[in-house]
């Protein structure tokens, strides 16, 4: 066990023009060079492996340097995705138009492409993941002392960015989402890498698939989204996965979040032993107080935000290392690793903050962590 506490983020981090244009072609169906493709992602791999490196991070990724997006690229995965494109209601930027103007403006979102699910769901590209883990293997090997992380996208996400018109019943289509994607799940497991499942459908699911509910039936599609999750996960050790939990990584007022703790007793259920959340932004910075009533599960620790990735603002490490306290002081050192709320470029072409910034913002979780360590283990 490491005498200080470590530190990472959730996945997305920014790509380079000339990549950026390559994936968006792609996506727009327009013909690529796949083997400039391919070369190109190495590259930027390597390179976002150094800077994470650089940046004093352990626990670090690809920086979904392949994909057009955190959830989406599931359709280029699974078979199954062929119908019309599907459109949800994000209910709190509902009650501000302009900033839900802006935010779906935004050129990530313009390009995103969520084709409905109009048949049934199986395995068709088994190698994409596989290139996936060797090149983030490559490139952290060049970084000793270093952890790799990989994300993959939830059966309850992908269910919330694809419609269901095939499947006669949410749980089947569900389950069915969980079978396709157990391959993804264990191939990443079996390249030595930790899993992580992005979940945005246990919080942001609130308010946005399932907005009309209420929390009761809410509580119901989170209890099915979970019980598909641990099906997907069951041949993967509990230590060997973490789960971001996300209330939506946009710029909006996100007053119709739901609170942690009416989903936390739920949350501990999933298999995965790590849970990251968002505990930097306005929102949810207070929430750090729920733990102070609800106990931490034997076998579980967080990874609380403890950097905005909305903000260009570079938050000072003695904040950083007060926000790694709170919670060290609450579940116990050995349970708190140091976290970013959500990642910087979720879909190719998004987000607000300069590339310099990440990495600053990096480098000043990094030393928040020291601060903190020192403290915690003087």
């Amino acid at each position: 066990m490491a005498e200080r506490f470590l530190t990472t983020h959730v996945g997305s981090l920014p790509r380079s023009a000339d990549l950026l244009d390559l994936i968006i072609a792609r996506e727009e169906g327009a013909t690529v060079d796949e083997a400039a493709l391919a070369a190109r992602i190495e590259a930027a791999v390597a390179d976002v492996v150094a800077r994470q490196a650089g940046a004093g991070i352990d626990i670090i990724n690809d920086g979904e340097q392949s994909k057009p997006s955190y959830a989406t690229y599931i359709k280029d995965r699974l078979t199954g995705f062929g119908g019309s494109g599907t459109s949800y209601v994000f209910q709190d930027v509902e009650d501000f138009p302009g900033v839900k103007q802006r935010i779906f403006g935004d050129a990530g979102r313009r390009h995103r492409k969520t084709p409905a699910c109009n048949a049934p769901i199986t395995v068709k590209d088994m190698e994409a993941v596989h290139v996936d883990a060797a090149n983030l293997n490559r490139a952290i090997a060049a970084h000793p002392g270093r952890q790799a992380f990989m994300s993959a996208a939830s059966p309850g996400v992908t269910a919330l960015f694809f419609r269901n018109d095939f499947y006669a019943s949410d749980e089947d289509y569900v389950m069915a989402l969980a079978e396709g994607l157990r391959h993804e799940y264990e191939a990443i497991a079996d390249a030595g890498i930790i899993l992580q499942v992005d979940c945005p459908d246990l919080a942001m699911g609130r308010h946005t698939q399932f907005r009309d509910l209420d929390l009761k039936g809410f509580r119901a599609k989170m209890e099915l989204n979970i019980a598909a999750l641990n099906h997907a996960t069951r041949n993967i050790a509990p230590e060997r996965m973490r789960m971001h939990l996300c209330w939506g990584n946009y710029p909006g007022p996100h007053h119709c979040d739901v609170p942690l703790a009416d989903i936390i007793d739920l949350i501990w259920t999933a298999r995965p032993h790590a849970i990251q959340f968002e505990a930097a932004n306005p929102r949810h910075a207070h929430e750090f107080a729920l733990f102070e009533q609800v106990t931490l599960p034997e076998g579980k620790m967080l990874i609380p935000g403890v950097v905005e990735c909305q903000s260009p603002y570079i938050e000072h490490p003695g904040l950083i290392a007060q926000r790694i306290a709170r919670y060290a002081h609450l579940v116990g050192r050995d349970n708190v690793m140091a976290g970013i709320d959500c990642g910087f470029s979720i879909h190719a072409g998004s987000g607000g903050v300069d590339p310099d910034v990440v990495w600053a913002k990096m480098a000043a979780m990094a030393e928040g962590a020291r601060i903190a360590t020192a403290q915690f283990w003087p």
